[in-house]
């Protein structure tokens, strides 16, 4: 899709005469030669890591009451030696493909590894410490291979700890154990900026975004709310800072921490919504609402697409909701659905406004 994108926009070029033919065929040799971002062998090759991984936990999970317990832990132990030994070989051949499936099944054997000696040998400890520990073991295993594929196997598990947390406790605050899943993802984070797992920084974000979302269902007050849409605002606005030193490590971090800043404080907005239904604070809660929703498309939209499409329905949906609380309330419902599409049209003159002017800004 980019790269039909890329060659239209290569032709126009020539053809306006900004950059020449051979230019414009060197541009676009260079982008073929890049390694593509999606290959079909290194998906089948994961999933095969993930099936062949499941298979041993399974065999695990067994008991395998038949073998002594020493050629059980024995034979897990080889294993675990066994895929990252020839997982350091296939690295060194350049086979990475397979050497991050095999890193994939040496992680996943860990936990069962753990699982298999604590239930042989009746070992006292609970799930969240196995989470913990095998969290632990993935993460030295990405440090020290670079992979990427081992950074997902964190992430995945970092979620997995903090399910196990909600199920043993009741999804209640006990301890510092709550504390261990925003950790979780800050390490994730740093994983991903060591490895250049891109993708993998997502699954720290969801995480962070559903242990906030856990916060509100205990303490479900106007307060918590309001800290989730001001300190996302404040955080989105620190991404678009023109400081070298943050515009430097937001540029190196994607659209990702601009997007889910603002996705917190459209959260935060939301749940105040629910809390706030009438009066002059609902007016001015609407206010803020679009008001946020036009700072960030001036801020983020033009290099920004997630930010500007999210600010997009933030500001048609408050548009929306403020009409059917006012209008819908006075005229009807058949005033209410008029003045709604003048509002959606009234909201698709503003876009393409908006967009006309990044076009020109990109331009210059």
């Amino acid at each position: 899709m980019y790269r039909g994108r890329l060659e239209r926009d290569l032709s126009l070029w020539v053809g306006k005469g900004l950059i020449g033919q051979e230019t414009a065929a060197k541009l676009l040799t260079e982008y073929d030669s890049r390694p593509a971002s999606f290959r079909l062998g290194r998906v089948l090759m994961a999933l095969a890591a993930v099936l062949l991984a499941a298979a041993v936990l399974l065999v695990v999970a067994s008991n395998w009451d038949a073998i002594p317990r020493l050629v059980r832990v024995g034979a897990i132990l080889a294993l675990i030696w066994a895929v990252h030994i020839a997982a350091a070989s296939m690295f060194a051949r350049g086979a990475t493909t397979a050497a991050s499936g095999l890193l994939v099944i040496g992680a996943m054997s860990f936990g069962g590894a753990i699982s298999l000696v604590g239930q042989m040998y009746h070992l006292s400890g609970d799930e969240q410490t196995v989470m913990y520990l095998w969290f632990a073991i993935a993460t030295v295993s990405a440090i020290l291979f670079r992979s990427g594929a081992v950074v997902v196997v964190a992430g995945f598990l970092s979620w997995a700890s903090f399910a196990v947390y909600l199920e043993n406790n009741d999804t209640h605050w006990i301890g510092f154990d709550p504390w261990m899943a925003p950790v979780m993802a800050v390490i994730t984070v740093a994983l991903v900026r060591y490895t250049g797992a891109e993708r993998a920084r997502h699954l720290a974000y969801l995480l962070l975004i559903g242990w906030l979302a856990w916060l509100y269902t205990l303490y479900e007050e106007i307060a918590v709310a309001l800290a989730f849409a001001i300190g996302g605002m404040a955080v989105f606005a620190l991404t678009a800072l023109p400081h070298p030193r943050i515009a430097s490590l937001v540029r190196s971090a994607g659209a990702a921490p601009a997007f889910y800043s603002l996705l917190i404080a459209v959260i935060g907005l939301l749940l105040l919504h629910i809390e706030i239904e009438q009066g002059w604070r609902l007016v001015v809660l609407g206010v803020a609402t679009l008001a946020a929703a036009v700072l960030a498309i001036a801020l983020q939209g033009r290099d920004n697409g997630a930010v500007r499409y999210l600010a997009y329905t933030t500001f048609a949906a408050e548009m929306l909701y403020l009409a059917s609380v006012t209008v819908g309330s006075i005229l009807g419902t058949s005033s209410l659905f008029l003045f709604s599409g003048l509002v959606v049209a009234l909201v698709a003159w503003i876009v393409i406004r908006l967009e006309r002017r990044f076009s020109r800004e990109a331009r210059v």
